[in-house]
């Protein structure tokens, strides 16, 4: 069973719809027990990082995302979900989760003919084998919305890139924990085979 985070982030039930096509047993939900207890957790999420950690600490899902970390569960975040696993966010320089040394940084593109956000399909190139990345072929392209990107401090957790004006982290990990700046459950069969991927990834 994997538990979909709750806390007002929007896009739960794009990824709740791509897991029930797939056939994978999944519930949504905003109680910090059940997600200290989780099999699996996907940590989604749209919008601003301050909004979010205020939400995750009103109903103490940061304390019950951390025990999970810790107790080994496999995590997957997606979108913000993998920028405020990170120490700190430029954005209203918001105090992260802090599962990853790191920062989230802002785009600012020195070519004005690129828009933030970045919006749109970009190609994800793999620098690192990991299992959830497993199948993937150079040029695989999937969904991008954000305006931040993260940048760990350690180079060994960034297992894949894009690039839009400069190139940024699209997937990092450590240990049993992994995350996607794309949205993988807007990005169709490739981000269906990703999510696939980590319903049976073993840490």
């Amino acid at each position: 069973m994997i538990t979909i985070v709750d806390y007002k982030a929007g896009n739960l039930t794009s990824v709740k719809r791509a897991l029930d096509h797939l056939g994978i047993a999944n519930q949504i939900s905003a109680d910090p027990d059940l997600v200290r207890k989780a099999d699996r957790i996907i940590f989604p999420g749209v919008g601003a990082a301050g909004a979010a950690m205020d939400v995750l600490k009103e109903r103490n899902l940061d304390s019950a995302l951390k025990e999970s970390f810790r107790r080994g569960a496999p995590i997957l975040g997606i979108c913000i979900g993998c920028q405020i696993i990170l120490s700190r966010s430029e954005e209203g320089d918001t105090p992260g989760l802090d599962l990853i040394e790191g920062v989230c940084s802002k785009f600012e593109p020195e070519d004005e003919a690129l828009k933030v956000p970045h919006m749109g399909w970009n190609a994800v190139d793999v620098h690192r084998p990991h299992p959830i990345l497993q199948h993937l072929k150079p040029g695989d392209e999937f969904y991008f919305v954000h305006s931040y990107y993260p940048q760990p401090v350690n180079p060994e957790t960034i297992y894949a890139t894009s690039n839009y004006g400069l190139t940024f982290p699209a997937a990092i990990g450590v240990d049993n924990l992994f995350a996607v700046q794309f949205h993988a459950e807007k990005s169709g069969p490739i981000g269906l085979h990703l999510l696939k991927n980590f319903s049976s990834w073993r840490p």
